[in-house]
């Protein structure tokens, strides 16, 4: 046993050489994995701080039961009798609007929150200027401020519960960085006694409490809540944090398992380099496997050898690994605590230890993994081999081949299957079939590769042969001829550029056709919201006087339908979108018949029975959020005749734009500064906003995935110099120059990248385009992604490219260590 494990150690640094870059592919997979637990650890420390933020300083807080529920009158007069307790702060929060100079309200309502009395109890930030003490004095958030062109000490415009506007004293400006409540929305900030006179909707949040000094404070937190009664939960300041960071554990799940899945495609990648490498360096030693078969080794000691030898590689390599991510957090830690600008938030990218071990422990468990196929293949070796001429040759691939071709054709028909399923949209498990369906087929085209590959080199040398002549040649033979290596070096660049052109498709896709999935599923550009019972006449009045606009108000009663009260809604829809779903059965309705969420034949609204009208129930919430039930106007007026214009729903007319539209609604709307505009292109914005960040973190997160292939393509190279060595030496000899042998493995590792690349472009732009069919229901064309949506052709281009400099990079060594052999010694390598 110790000669054996003496042999194996010998061996294993005997073959270090050509494994170091195989293993940095695990060292590297392995500090991903260390960096995106960290990030996901840092993303959720700065949501814990930031709701820690919130609850600020006071040492007892009472909170009403239920997310939005609100404090029973008179709890903050209770509160304050409660023994023990010096000061009491009831905190208020309500909406208002921030006016902008050219007179109309800022499209997101602010939230009006009270600045407490007492400063002990203020839990809001300032980052400049002083806070508001009396009446007209307020505080903004920085952005609102902007926006509304004001500066601490002028003044601006807000709207009041009334209806009306105050022209009131800009004091300070709000520092939101490290408020959950207040950092994602515009906030104004008011005292206490003045949030009523702004603020509509206004409730009353949590009760903050200081207590005398050496007080117990759990003691007064119980005495709280026995004096309010029900309803109510208090707790001590610890308590009131813990029990705001209860969110963030889900968060911490939801994100982590996120980053893993992409370190789990990176790991894919960096199994397929290891498997990979293992079986070309354990090809090449096939004769010396053999002889060791011959002098007394048997199966199962060969197996153990190369296993051992796969541990030595998985440990060594995720201990560099370890250290590399370590490393990598540190950097990323100090980065961002510096630059990111997140205020008092401090967090540490670095994980806890059980995350270095679970990661080390992975990566060596993954190595393993890696080597068990080849070692079973070296295994089988027998020991006649050893009287070949030469030392390599082709392992033989365990398993049956019949059961391998079977489960790869069903794969590839079941993928295809879900594919087409999924591609014709409409149902919300498409997306699911579709994901599914491009797993299967994506399996078997990696089965196939070694016949699929090699043609797609032969089609890229065409271009190499004018430029590069007897060289590009040559690197294009070499790479047809070695079928199965060309192809196992490159799928492991397939993986990464697939998954990666995947979700930059997808994601693209999205983007390019919102505006025409909006268009197609709501019944308007532009939507009123009042808090009013009613749209004023004379708003409606001004909106019809306007240009280029069509207004279609919406009229609704609250009426018992089947025995329950809800919301019916009657509009015209003559000048609703006709693309809208439901709008066609809206204007074939007829008087007496109804569209609802019910699926019975009829309808008892208000003791009229209604025939309903099947096929378009999403119509009634899409004209009202509350509607669920949809009838002619005709109807309404018999079943409602005091029915009020609950909204407005307004187009544009003709050839008007989006913007020229909104403009004019602007300006018809300036005397209410009260009513709200929903406007759909501002939403798409908004979304397509959110999905170019999602965009470019895909991308960079994918960026592993393809720099392990790399070292994959880095790997096979330095194997091939030393298999090709007399290769080498003869095309030496008859008059190849050192630089043109750089010249020719370059090209080789460029074609070996370029590939995998142009194969997984190839895939992610299918699996893409059909994962977006799925989610817009089919309206995207693989045409239409890349002429309509600029971006998203740049991105594959420069993965495109990124992948091309990889093997540049690739080649690097390989290419050094050919200059250097001497011509004599070459020609005379086995």
């Amino acid at each position: 046993m110790s000669s054996l494990l003496t042999f194996t150690l010998k061996d294993f640094r005997a073959q270090l050489r050509r494994l170091v870059l195989t293993g940095s592919a695990v060292a590297v997979g392995v500090a991903f994995l260390v960096l995106s637990v960290g990030g996901a650890g840092a993303l959720v420390q700065s949501y814990e701080q930031s709701a820690a933020a919130d609850v600020g300083d006071a040492a007892v807080q009472v909170v009403p039961d239920g997310a939005e529920g609100t404090l029973p009158t008179g709890a903050a007069s209770a509160a304050a009798r409660v023994p023990k307790v010096t000061s009491v702060a009831e905190r208020l929060a309500g909406r208002a609007h921030v006016i902008a100079p050219s007179g109309r309200p800022l499209d997101d309502r602010a939230l009006v929150t009270s600045i407490a009395a007492d400063p002990a109890l203020r839990w809001q930030r300032l980052d400049s200027g002083r806070w508001p003490e009396g009446p007209g004095e307020v505080v903004l958030d920085r952005e609102s401020a902007r926006r509304a062109g004001a500066r601490p000490g002028g003044t601006v415009r807000v709207t009041k519960a009334d209806g009306g506007t105050a022209d009131v004293r800009l004091t300070g400006l709000l520092d939101t960085s490290a408020s959950q409540a207040l950092g994602s929305q515009p906030a104004i900030g008011v005292p206490y006694a003045q949030v009523r006179t702004y603020a509509t909707g206004v409730r009353a949040t949590s009760l903050d409490l200081s207590v005398a000094p050496g007080a117990d404070a759990l003691a007064v937190a119980k005495a709280a809540k026995k004096s309010l009664g029900g309803g109510v939960s208090a707790y001590t300041h610890d308590g009131a944090v813990d029990n705001a960071l209860r969110s963030g554990r889900t968060m911490y799940a939801i994100v982590l398992t996120a980053a893993l899945s992409f370190v789990l495609i990176a790991m894919a990648v960096a199994r397929m380099v290891v498997t990979h490498t293992f079986s070309v360096v354990l090809a090449q030693r096939a004769r010396q496997l053999a002889l060791l078969r011959c002098v007394g080794t048997d199966r199962d000691q060969l197996l153990r050898i190369i296993r051992r030898q796969g541990l030595l590689l998985g440990a060594l390599a995720s201990a560099g690994g370890l250290a590399a991510g370590a490393a990598a957090c540190a950097l990323g830690t100090a980065v961002v605590n510096g630059f990111a600008g997140l205020g008092p938030i401090e967090v540490s990218l670095l994980p806890g230890p059980w995350t270095f071990g679970l990661a080390g422990a992975f990566g060596v468990l993954l190595t393993l993994w890696a080597v068990r196929k080849p070692a079973r293949a070296a295994a089988a070796v027998p020991p006649v081999a050893a009287l070949a001429a030469s030392g390599s040759a082709t392992l033989p691939e365990p398993g049956s081949r019949a059961v391998r071709e079977a489960v790869s054709v069903l794969m590839l028909v079941a993928g295809a299957g879900l594919l087409a399923l999924g591609a014709l949209g409409g149902s919300p498990l498409a997306l699911l079939a579709v994901t599914l369906g491009a797993i299967l087929t994506f399996f078997a085209v990696l089965r196939y590769a070694q016949h699929l590959l090699p043609p797609l080199v032969g089609l890229l040398g065409l271009a190499l042969r004018r430029p590069f002549g007897t060289v590009g040649r040559l690197s294009v033979q070499q790479l047809r001829a070695n079928a199965r290596r060309t192809a196992a070096a490159s799928s492991a660049m397939l993986v990464g550029v697939t998954v990666a052109v995947s979700a930059v498709t997808a994601i693209g896709a999205t983007q390019g056709g919102l505006d025409r999935m909006l268009a197609d599923r709501m019944p308007a550009v532009f939507a009123l919201d009042t808090d009013a019972a009613r749209v004023p006449d004379d708003a409606i009045a001004a909106l019809r006087a306007a240009h280029g606009l069509t207004v279609t108000p919406v009229r609704t009663a609250t009426l018992t339908v089947d025995g329950r009260r809800t919301v019916v809604a009657a509009a015209d829809p003559a000048g609703l979108n006709p693309d809208a779903e439901g709008v066609g059965a809206a204007r074939a309705l007829r008087d007496g018949e109804a569209i609802g969420l019910s699926r019975g034949p009829e309808l008892n609204v208000a003791g009229t029975r209604l025939t309903t009208v099947t096929g378009a129930a999403a119509l009634p919430l899409s004209l009202y959020p509350e509607a669920t039930v949809y009838v002619t106007g005709a109807t309404l007026d018999r079943l409602a005749p005091d029915a009020a214009v609950a909204t407005v729903l307004l187009n544009p007319a003709g050839d008007t734009d989006h913007d020229t539209a909104r403009a004019a609604v602007d300006r018809a709307l300036t005397a209410h500064p009260e009513i709200r505009i929903a406007d759909t292109g501002s939403d798409a914005d908004l979304i397509r906003s959110l999905l170019g960040r999602m965009m470019l973190v895909v991308t960079v997160l994918l960026g592993f995935s393809i720099a392990i292939a790399a070292l994959g393509v880095a790997a096979t190279l330095m194997l091939t110099v030393e298999e090709r060595t007399r290769e080498f030496g003869t095309l030496r000899a008859i008059g190849l120059a050192g630089e043109q042998l750089r010249r020719m493995l370059t090209l080789e590792s460029v074609l070996l990248a370029l590939t995998g690349a142009l194969g997984g472009t190839l895939l992610g732009l299918v699996y893409g385009t059909l994962a977006a069919r799925s989610v817009l229901a089919g309206h995207v064309s693989p045409l239409e992604v890349l002429a309509s949506s600029g971006g998203t052709a740049l991105t594959i281009l420069g993965i495109l490219a990124a992948t091309v400099l990889t093997g540049v990079a690739a080649s690097v060594l390989p290419a050094r260590r050919v200059r250097r052999m001497v011509v004599v010694d070459a020609l005379q390598a086995a």
